[in-house]
């Protein structure tokens, strides 16, 4: 028997309501199943395309998203620091574009403040609300850094994404293991070689 308040043995706990699917999404699934090979009737796929459909919802969800609005709080009185600020290794994933396969990897980015800092956290946010959509890295990498540029004027922007692309682990050449790097800089970092080694030294490259 279960206390006051806990669920009792089989019971699930409630969580949050689902999302209503559109029939003609759970079909286009259905479809690919049996595209596939299998039988989407069958007891272990029957709710499948709805799962699906869910789930793209929330791989998909940075379409719902402006990168910039978390570069609109900025901070003027940072002590007269006027050197580089890095984020270093964040995690992120995202789907390729051309086979909707998983980008799993890790992204450093860097800039140097002219006049304003922004809370740390939203570098991270930045690169999530990108990454959450239809992707190539070498876009990814462009769009974080050219947003950060724009709303933040730095003197100079570095970002560097290190990645794994299922579409090329897991189907094609299925070649695991395999990382593909890709940067972009912009300001300082482009223009002056000794600022560009000092940042990809911090990022430990």
């Amino acid at each position: 028997m279960s206390t006051r308040g806990e669920p009792a043995d089989g019971d699930l706990v409630q969580g949050p309501p689902k999302i209503p699917v559109p029939q003609e999404v759970q079909d286009a699934v259905r479809t690919l199943i049996e595209w596939a090979g299998d039988d989407p009737e069958r007891e272990g796929l029957r709710d499948t395309p709805a799962r699906v459909a869910r789930a793209w919802k929330e791989y998909a969800k940075g379409y719902a998203e402006d990168p910039a609005y978390h570069l609109s709080r900025t901070f003027d009185e940072v002590g007269g620091y006027d050197e580089i600020v890095l984020l270093k290794d964040i995690p992120f994933q995202s789907h390729c574009e051309h086979h909707l396969a998983p980008i799993i990897g890790k992204a450093s980015i860097a800039y140097l403040p002219r006049n304003r800092v922004v809370g740390i956290s939203k570098l991270a946010r930045v690169l999530h609300a990108f990454a959450r959509r239809l992707q190539v890295q070498e876009r990814l990498t462009a769009q974080v850094a050219d947003c950060i540029w724009e709303h933040l004027e730095p003197q100079g922007v570095a970002v560097v994404i290190e990645a794994s692309h299922a579409c090329m682990t897991a189907r094609g050449v299925n070649t695991p293991g395999v990382m593909m790097t890709t940067s972009r800089m912009m300001g300082v970092f482009r223009s002056d070689e000794r600022s560009r080694r000092e940042v990809l030294a911090l990022m430990g490259r």
